[in-house]
């Protein structure tokens, strides 16, 4: 459980790949390649690329404190990475990367509360976000709500259906929730 814990929270704040030209394909062509490869190795680089796109505002200082913040977050300093996060938010609130790494920060802080209100933000402006969409899940998981954890699942594998450990994922909690309903 922890092995898949560190998967999908390292998902929600996954670093794009420098030199990847995700700026010549919109997402919805990106989408569409990644719905319709059935090659593992062109799922991930597309998955790649989905990620740089995410993570790229039209703002040097927004792709900057992005990329600080995220630091900061993966050092451990969940108060000031917030804190980064949440001026993003106020220079751009349409930027949903912005919403989902402070979800992410706040899932990492224990703040689950927080986390799934900017979680549903990020879907919000971004319904095709299975980081988000499994960081969801794997927190409705941990908060016993078996229920809304299988269809944050279900949504993250629509969204990604190359997304190796969800599928066993989402059968374990199905068969929690099976054994509930006995």
């Amino acid at each position: 459980m922890r092995r898949l814990a560190v998967l999908l929270v390292s998902a929600l704040f996954m670093l794009p790949l420098p030199g990847v030209a995700a700026e010549a394909e919109g997402l919805d062509a990106l989408f569409d390649k990644l719905y319709e490869t059935e090659n593992p190795i062109e799922a991930r680089q597309i998955e790649r690329k989905i990620w740089e796109a995410w993570s790229r505002s039209e703002s040097d200082t927004l792709n900057t404190l992005l990329a600080s913040g995220t630091e900061v977050m993966n050092s451990g300093d969940y108060a000031r990475a917030v804190a980064i996060f949440s001026a993003m938010i106020d220079l751009k609130p349409d930027f949903a990367e912005a919403y989902n790494k402070r979800a992410t920060t706040y899932f990492l802080a224990g703040n689950y509360a927080a986390s799934v209100a900017d979680v549903e933000r990020t879907l919000k402006l971004e319904p095709r976000h299975f980081g988000a969409l499994s960081g969801l899940g794997l927190m409705m998981e941990r908060l016993d709500n078996l229920p809304e954890a299988i269809r944050a699942y279900q949504r993250a594998l629509a969204a990604n259906p190359h997304m190796p450990e969800l599928p066993s994922r989402l059968k374990d909690v199905r068969r929690k929730q099976d054994a509930r309903e006995l």
